[in-house]
């Protein structure tokens, strides 16, 4: 203690610098684990994007302007999409009073019920055109709009099934709307369209059914789509040939001679000619061989179907601002 009291001086520099010695380890200590840390990051940070200029669309100048083209191109699509189904998009759906639409309803029924008739087609008592809900009771007031829109539709899809002339209408089934039961329909933000169920079934030929979807397929300012479609044969054996139907064949006129004219054919003031007798050759001739040939007999083609057929009448929506 004696020397550091007489070399204070000695003293002081030694602990300082001792002092400072081990303030700069431990900041050099620090720092390298800091720099350690940052390179590692810097390492895997390269690394990745390394593996992005190899991809295929690195934001490259290049890459940008193909990406814009394809954007531009695919907006165009989505907008000529849109354009084509406008025919299809209502311009606007009014409510009208229940009676009013009690009224149209019974209009549509009749007409349904005379086309159906006139093809001879049986229809089941309790037909309403899937609106049986209404024959006793008048639609929500707040509802008639959507459901005269969807009267419509049924109507066209019935009178293309009248013109179809099935054998049997068995029945038509539309489930109810959120507006049926006094609730407000509110459609996803990607959905398009509304679709609005219908379900049919009827018994007719296999031509019946064949040109009724045929009909129903083609647009004509509503828009369609077959779900599903169930066909059975109300004959569960095969077709024997007592099922079988010959076509007849038209007779052959007599041919009663005279010329162009035909025989007894006499003018005015002349008396009517006997007859002439057959040429000895002809009434010697042999008997004529059989004919060979043959109508054919129908056995497939005419045999009556069950059909189920689930539709959706679709309502476009407003159409989409793309972004």
């Amino acid at each position: 203690m004696s020397w550091i009291k007489d070399n204070k001086f000695m003293a002081g520099l030694g602990g300082g610098t001792l002092v400072g010695v081990i303030l700069l380890y431990v900041v050099g200590s620090q720092g390298s684990k800091s720099y350690d840390a940052a390179k590692e990051q810097y390492d895997a940070a390269a690394a990745e994007a390394s593996g992005f200029e190899k991809l295929p669309l690195y934001p490259r100048t290049e890459n940008k302007d193909g990406k814009s083209k394809a954007l531009g191109e695919y907006r165009q699509a989505v907008e000529s999409i849109q354009k084509q189904f406008e025919p299809f998009r209502p311009k606007e759906i009014k409510n009208i009073t229940p009676q009013e639409f009690t009224n149209r309803l019974l209009a549509a029924n009749k007409e349904i019920r005379e086309a159906f008739g006139s093809a001879g087609t049986v229809v089941p008592e309790p037909f309403f055109v899937g609106f049986e809900k209404y024959r006793t009771s008048l639609a929500p007031g707040n509802a008639t709009g959507i459901l005269d829109y969807q009267l419509s539709s049924i109507k066209n899809v019935m009178l293309a099934l009248a013109a179809a002339k099935p054998t049997e209408l068995k029945n038509v089934y539309r489930p109810l709307l959120p507006e049926d039961e006094g609730q407000t329909y509110t459609p996803p933000a990607t959905q398009t369209a509304r679709p609005f169920p219908l379900e049919i079934t009827f018994t007719g030929t296999e031509r019946s059914a064949r040109e009724f979807v045929s009909s129903i397929v083609k647009p004509d300012n509503q828009f369609l789509v077959v779900r599903s479609l169930r066909v059975t044969n109300v004959k569960k054996d095969p077709p024997r040939a007592a099922d079988a139907q010959f076509d007849k064949a038209p007779a052959k006129p007599a041919d009663a001679g005279g010329g162009a004219f035909g025989g007894g054919f006499v003018l005015p003031g002349e008396e009517p000619a006997a007859p002439a007798a057959p040429a000895p050759e002809a009434a010697a001739a042999a008997p004529k061989a059989a004919d060979s040939s043959r109508i054919l007999s129908q056995v497939l083609g005419n045999e009556q179907v069950h059909v189920f057929l689930r539709l959706d009448l679709l309502e476009f929506l407003p159409a989409k601002k793309l972004p």
